[in-house]
């Protein structure tokens, strides 16, 4: 029996939304995407989200935490695949896996 695939919330549609409106070369927070999203203390609620989101459809390699740090649980291959698909998009990743938000920081 197929499993049927569960509608996404009205706040995960707003997370879409906006992460698939982040230019290519810049980045968002998750603070910043859930304050966008109607949810300002929702940052770990977009990160479980984007878990789940389909790369092709939502760019969510352009999410980062509050200091610019890569995700440690990122779908495809922990920091090592954030930091490989950061750089292919142009942005530089610090040793450390972090990344300068006064450079690549989204300011819609």
């Amino acid at each position: 029996m197929l499993k049927k695939k569960k509608q996404p919330s009205a706040f995960a549609k707003k997370v879409y939304e906006i992460v698939q409106s982040i230019p290519k070369g810049k980045l968002a927070t998750y603070g910043q995407v859930a304050a966008m999203a109607g949810k300002p203390r929702g940052a770990q609620a977009v990160g479980w989200i984007l878990h789940d989101a389909d790369q092709h459809e939502v760019p969510y390699q352009r999410v980062v935490n509050r200091l610019g740090g890569l995700a440690r649980g990122y779908t495809n291959g922990g920091p090592l695949g954030h930091k490989k698909d950061l750089e292919r998009e142009g942005i530089t990743v610090r040793p450390d896996f972090s990344v300068d938000l006064e450079k690549y920081l989204w300011r819609p």
